[in-house]
């Protein structure tokens, strides 16, 4: 039996949940046909067969999550036949001649003190996590298996009662969060800007995106990303900015490209076009990637500052909290202004505070421009 692993389907996308199967076990199949329909952390992408061959084995069911090089389907191949190595639309997909099921017995099977299992099952269980002294092993004299080891596994990862799994665009919310806590190193600074004058009817979202522009030529060190691995960083012309939208499936931060280069008006039309692709699960996985900076503003629902979570391989996030009308003194008098709470997170390993403070000044100095 060949095995076709899960191959990455986006850009170092962890793993995928299946949504679909096309086909049924015991089908046979061709090559490029679709087999899965799977669900990303950025898209929903179907996956078609690497293979001429009959399919034997499904290795998980619909809202299963299925990891990045982990066993998705079985196939049982013609002898004489020469599978065709796949390159697709979703990458380089991955097969394998190890056979599944191994009888040779690690250790010696008269011991009862030492655990009997496959080495497929011992390979896969050390990649799991999973402890085979607590496995019930199905095979003859007890033998642990592969498929032993995935059933334990799956018990775990089952939530507890009244708990749901994260899926999707949560549960990749979850993996970046957890990155960046264990890599980042940040630090906020908070300040507001006075948009008293503004002419009516401004497009707040285009003027902050401007206002980073102008910040990111003055003080290019925020639009930028860092590499922990060989501790550098690089510092981008372009600003790519991402632009992060909240809906009910989760948070997507698509990225508009050479934001530099686009007029109000042309930022406008891609931010709508953004919005309407996200609210239907239809953006391009392209149109995720390669943000330099970002951009939260979520003033829209409540709150004033904040300390937004940066992302690597990027180094600044600006907030932008809600907007409020703000006592100030002008010539005398005692007067009130509209104001932007604005709140600066930034990576302290690739960023000191000095280009911080004086990106953030430049960015309240763009907008308190009439």
């Amino acid at each position: 039996m060949k095995l076709f692993k899960l191959p990455d389907l986006g850009e170092g996308l962890p793993d995928a949940e299946i949504q679909e199967w096309y086909v049924k076990e015991g089908d046979v199949v061709k090559a490029d046909q679709p087999l899965v329909s799977m669900e990303t952390a950025k898209a929903v992408v179907d996956v078609p067969s690497p293979m001429d061959g009959k399919i034997v084995k499904f290795y998980g069911k619909p809202g299963d999550v299925i990891k990045t090089g982990e066993p998705l389907v079985g196939f049982e191949l013609d002898e004489v036949e020469t599978p065709k190595d796949k390159g697709t639309v979703v990458g380089n997909l991955e097969e394998s001649t190890d056979v599944t099921e191994d009888h040779f017995i690690i250790g010696s099977a008269s011991s009862s003190s030492r655990i009997k299992s496959t080495p497929s099952a011992r390979l896969l269980a050390k990649k799991l996590g999973v402890d085979l002294s607590q496995v019930k092993g199905t095979g003859d004299l007890g033998l642990i298996t592969r498929e032993d080891v995935l059933n334990e596994s799956e018990l775990r990862s089952k939530p507890k009662e009244g708990f749901e799994p994260l899926r999707g665009v949560r549960r990749a919310m979850l993996t970046s969060m957890v990155q960046s806590h264990e890599e980042v190193v940040p630090v906020s600074i908070f300040d507001e800007a006075d948009i008293h004058a503004w002419k009516t009817g401004e497009d707040i979202t285009a003027r902050l995106i401007k206002a980073i522009v102008a910040a990111a030529k003055k003080e290019p060190a925020l639009n930028a990303w860092f590499d922990k691995e060989t501790s550098s960083r690089r510092c981008f012309a372009e600003v790519n900015l991402g632009l992060a939208m909240d809906t009910e499936d989760g948070l997507f931060v698509p990225v508009i490209h050479h934001a530099e280069e686009l007029s109000n008006k042309a930022l406008r039309e891609i931010i709508d076009e953004y919005k309407q692709s996200v609210r239907e699960r239809e953006i391009a996985p392209e149109k995720l990637k390669g943000a330099t900076i970002t951009l939260s503003n979520f003033g829209k629902f409540a709150g004033r500052f904040a300390s937004p979570i940066i992302v690597p391989p990027a180094v600044a996030i600006l907030a932008v909290g809600r907007l409020y009308e703000a006592v100030v003194s002008s010539n005398g008098t005692i007067v009130a202004h509209r104001t932007l709470p604005l709140s600066l997170s930034f990576d302290h390993r690739a960023v000191t505070g000095g280009e911080a403070t004086r990106f953030l000044g430049a960015v309240i100095e763009s907008l308190e421009e009439s």
